[in-house]
């Protein structure tokens, strides 16, 4: 009969980290695909009217996003309404600028497709719409897109 003898070495066992970068790299395509990149950081407030009709934007590579409503900051930028455009706040006169920059940005041939989409708090006048329309025009940006929220009736109730 064979003898079975008692192994000394009591201490814990080693552990396996051949697979350790697979779970690393595999959390981290998790994280990619799961994440979305915010565009820009918002400094006006936005709390979009209600609609009945809403229909999601097709490409959004091809839109540009102008928003308006109260700033954040009251204290730095005053409590009317202002209007952003990517990461500043900016005025009327600005977007002639900024459009042309955004139709240069894009390909030749996506140049006609693009959006202007105007995402406005629901307690903004129409007047800093209409001037914001009318200089949007003026630079021959004729498609524009109302952000909106859906909801039950007109009145976003």
């Amino acid at each position: 009969m064979g003898r079975f003898r008692k192994n000394d070495k009591s201490g814990v066992p080693e552990i396996n980290t051949g697979s350790m970068s697979d779970i690393i790299f595999m959390f981290l395509f998790f994280f990619m695909v799961i994440t979305t990149i915010r565009e820009s950081t918002l400094y006006v407030r936005i709390t979009p009217p209600g609609a009945t009709e809403v229909q999601k934007l097709e490409k959004k590579s091809l839109v540009s996003f102008i928003y308006i409503g109260p700033p954040i900051d009251a204290q730095k930028y005053g409590t009317e309404p202002r209007i952003q455009l990517n990461d500043q706040i900016s005025g009327v006169r600005d977007l002639a600028q900024f459009i042309e920059a955004e139709r240069e940005a894009r390909d030749e041939v996506d140049r006609p497709l693009m959006t202007t989409s105007i995402k406005a708090d629901r307690s903004v006048k129409m007047g800093i719409l209409n001037d914001v329309k009318q200089e949007l025009r003026k630079v021959n940006a004729l498609k524009i897109n109302y952000s909106a929220a859906k909801s039950k009736n007109v009145y976003g109730n």
